[in-house]
């Protein structure tokens, strides 16, 4: 039996970009250009190496967003995967993590799955609490911050790192892991990769095919709320100590003052 794995990614602003809210206090993506997620491509190449050591597997991968979200979805299967799903509709407009989860868990399901692999965080949000959120949902065993990553005889293997030891996890399938970015560098895609993309399925869902009720996500149904938001103040002018003789004196007195020292 073919193993099942199914990657979540996200289109997200260039964080090159000058990014801006919108007048919504939602993040403003008309304004900026956008790419797949640099955390999530780490995500793509661990599901593209457990799928290359199994016997038979089938990576696809999963986002939720506006047209131009299917970018996203291209880049991930240029660099190898087999098939993706974009789940696209107006009302998600808004939605936060945890209207996200619900989304995307119902994609999960009706895709069908063994493994759902994920990056640690998105670029844009950051807050690295989907996948825990996707496996509660999904009533599957959770295995998150994975710096590495395998699956054999129906579980799945890994080992996180922490500031001071690191730990083995394991969990049978189905289950729900996330990968960190030391897991191993994400492959570029190659010229065939890119050509083969264009010819992969691509399946398009709203609300209505994951029977979704519009009032479960959106700003409407979203459980968080931004407040308020302003613009970082400009970068204030440096200090500059010319050596005159008593350079490092006055670079050491600077530094005192600013508790470096």
């Amino acid at each position: 039996m073919s193993l099942r794995i199914v990657v979540t990614v996200k289109y997200v602003p260039d964080a090159t970009g000058d990014r801006h809210f919108a007048d919504d206090l939602t993040v403003d993506r008309d304004g900026v250009d956008g790419l797949l997620s640099e955390l999530d491509e780490y995500a793509v190449e661990q599901a593209l190496r457990i799928a290359e050591a199994a016997d038979a597997a089938e990576v696809t991968v999963l986002t939720i967003g506006p047209e131009d979200a299917k970018d996203a979805l291209r880049k991930a299967l240029s660099m190898g995967a087999d098939k993706a799903v974009h789940v696209e509709d107006e009302e998600l407009h808004g939605t936060d993590a945890i209207g996200t989860s619900l989304v995307l868990a119902k994609a999960i399901e009706k895709a069908g799955y063994d493994l759902v692999i994920s990056g640690m965080a998105s670029t844009d949000g950051a807050m690295g609490v989907v996948p825990a959120l996707l496996a509660e949902r999904l009533g599957v065993p959770q295995a998150t911050l994975l710096s590495e990553v395998s699956v054999e005889d129906g579980t799945v293997k890994g080992r996180r790192d922490g500031d001071a030891a690191s730990e083995r996890l394991q969990a049978r399938l189905p289950a729900v892991v996330s990968v960190t970015d030391q897991s191993g560098e994400a492959r570029y895609p190659s010229f065939k990769g890119i050509m083969a993309a264009k010819k992969k399925p691509v399946e398009s869902w709203d609300l209505a095919d994951l029977e979704i009720d519009t009032e479960e996500v959106g700003l409407g149904g979203a459980s968080t709320t931004v407040e308020a938001a302003a613009e970082r103040p400009a970068r204030a002018a440096g200090t500059i100590v010319r050596d005159e003789g008593e350079g490092g004196k006055q670079l050491a007195e600077f530094l005192a003052s600013q508790k470096f020292i």
